[in-house]
Parts: structure tokens; C-alpha cells; sequence
């Protein structure tokens, strides 16, 4: 599906920023665009993946991606969601982030963008309406980067193996079982996780299960669930990877809007 129409011409708006909601059903899919404007993707209810040419980003409920302006994405829904974007123009405010990222969207500026979108595209800029969208910008310099970001390789060699996971995050196979399939040594492979990712091979597949378990956990399945499906021997040790990454036990993660850590 195509971006549409309404999505186009707002990006034309004389205003610093504009705002829009949009609905869709499980497993609804958005093609690669690009806007001219930056635009904060929420999920307020649903989990949503944007993917890039350079990485995967997981929004999970109460959380939002940062996609600047110019850069190609596509959108997919894991069930159905409930998306609320704001598109800022270019020099509207300083200080906003220059990299693709997921972020926390505070209580305040939950209510914020949920107020938005019911906000004419052509407000008053010296009014209640203006003033609002002020607020929102300022709020969007404090925005709190969360690690859920899966760089991708460009190695046909690793590939083979990203692929695999992304498919199947259970697979506990080693490098060196993978070097077979992948066509190189599982020294080779583990330097080029490393130069193509910024990770190693272990902290990239873990990447991987902590994205896909958000998912599952948005979507109703239970932590006993979601840990034997990802390849974990027990919950508890779900858990703890849940906690080293997120600083916050699952149930607490998703019922908290901040995540504050435990």
C-alpha cells in the first residue's frame, strides 16, 4: 500500500509541525517511502516494525521511532495498530535527532500527540493550537533512545545467517556451524559481524530475540511462551535477558509507559 493522500499533502503544510492518525488491521503493510518532513511514528496501541536500508526498529506500545527526513522506510503491523505520527519540518527546531531511533514517549508527551492529531493542519500559530505544537517540540529534544534497533549486514555471506534468525530466532546454532552454509570460516564470519554491524554475532542474535520477543509479548503470548520459542532453556533465563537489555523485568516493561527501570 501506497502512503495516503492525506499523508502526502500535509507534507506541504506551512507549519513547523503537523500531526495525523491512521489505523490499520494485523499484518498491514506500508511500501518504502520517504517524506520530506522528519516524522515520529507512536504506537499507541499494536506493534509496529520499521524497517530501513540499514536496520530493523521494533515500536512496541508506548514507544516511537525517530525517522529523519529523506529516509526510505516501510511500516508493518505485527496485529492491529493504532499509529499517531507528528512530521516536522526542517529547521524547526534544533537539537532533534539526525539518526534513525526508537524512543520513549513520556505520559506528557503521550497526551500531547493524542491531542495533536486532532488539531487542524492549518492552526492558529499564535494561538492555543500553536502554542501546543511548541510544547510538542520541545518535548522532542528530550526524547530517551531505547536499544531497540538490529543493525543489518550487507555481507551476501552473512546474509545467509541474518535471514535465518530473522525467520527463526530459536536457532542456536554456532558460527562455526553456520561457516558451512554461509560459505566462510567462523573466524571470518565473526570479524565481519563485528566490522558490518557494530556487534558480535552473539549480541546481534540476542538483538534478535528481544526485538521478536516484544512482539510476542505485545501480541498476548505469555514470557513461557516467547522464551522457548526464542531458544532460552527456561523463563527465568528469558527474563534476565529481558532485564539486562531493558533494565526492567517484561511485565514491567509493558506496564509502564516510562519502562523505568526497576
Amino acid at each position: 500500500m501506497t502512503v495516503p493522500r492525506r499523508i502526502r499533502d500535509l507534507q506541504d503544510v506551512p507549519r513547523p509541525i503537523v500531526a495525523a492518525a491512521s489505523d490499520y488491521p494485523a499484518d498491514h503493510q506500508i511500501a518504502p517511502h520517504s517524506h520530506p518532513r522528519s516524522q515520529l511514528i507512536y504506537a499507541e496501541r499494536g506493534v509496529m516494525t520499521v524497517t530501513t536500508g540499514i536496520g530493523v526498529w521494533v515500536i512496541p506500545p508506548q514507544r516511537a521511532v525517530w525517522v529523519p527526513a529523506g529516509m526510505e522506510h516501510r511500516v508493518g503491523a505485527t496485529g492491529p495498530i493504532r499509529m499517531r505520527s507528528l512530521f516536522v519540518a526542517a529547521g524547526a527546531k534544533a537539537g532533534l535527532p539526525a539518526e534513525c531511533c526508537v524512543v520513549t514517549v513520556s505520559p506528557l508527551l503521550r497526551e500531547l500527540i493524542l491531542r495533536a492529531v486532532e488539531i487542524p493542519p492549518l492552526y492558529d500559530l499564535d494561538g492555543a493550537d500553536g502554542r501546543l505544537m511548541d510544547v510538542i517540540l520541545d518535548q522532542l529534544q528530550r526524547l530517551p533512545v531505547t536499544p531497540l534497533h538490529l543493525p543489518m549486514a550487507a555481507d551476501a555471506r552473512l546474509g545467509r545467517i541474518t535471514n535465518a534468525l530473522l525467520a527463526e530466532p530459536g536457532i542456536n546454532r554456532t558460527l562455526a556451524e553456520w561457516s558451512n552454509e554461509a560459505g566462510a570460516s567462523a573466524r571470518t564470519l565473526s570479524r565481519l559481524f563485528v566490522k558490518e554491524t557494530g556487534m558480535t554475532f552473539g549480541a546481534w542474535r540476542q538483538q534478535v530475540r528481544l526485538l521478536k520477543a516484544l512482539e510476542m509479548l505485545a501480541g498476548g503470548h505469555g514470557v513461557t511462551v516467547a522464551a522457548l520459542e526464542l531458544g532460552y532453556q527456561s523463563p527465568s533465563a528469558f527474563v534476565a535477558m529481558f532485564r539486562r537489555a531493558l533494565g526492567v523485568s517484561p511485565g514491567r516493561y509493558f506496564a509502564t509507559p516510562e519502562g523505568a527501570p526497576e
